[in-house]
């Protein structure tokens, strides 16, 4: 039988800290992985547009109310994909 709780069936030991990193930095993730969904269903293409007209709409009234208040913020449009961009 073991002697440490932890090491029983099923549970697995806890990651602990080390009491000396010499400066190192624990690694930190950036944000959630974007995983594509297998199907795309109609009801998801009409949430996506809605939600892109909703963020245009939005960044409009922001950039509408900086200049108002003497700001310089506009909207920047994208640069349209080029066709031959997207055969490669």
């Amino acid at each position: 039988m073991t002697q440490k709780a932890n090491l029983f069936k099923g549970q697995q030991k806890k990651k602990s800290i080390p009491p000396n990193r010499h400066g190192k930095i624990p690694p930190t993730r950036k944000g959630k992985r974007v995983v594509k969904p297998s199907k795309v269903t109609k009801e998801m293409d009409a949430d996506r547009e809605l939600s892109k007209f909703i963020n245009h709409c939005n960044e409009v009234k922001a950039a509408t109310a900086a200049n108002k208040e003497g700001g310089q913020l506009s909207i920047v449009k994208p640069q349209p994909e080029s066709t031959s961009g997207a055969n490669k």
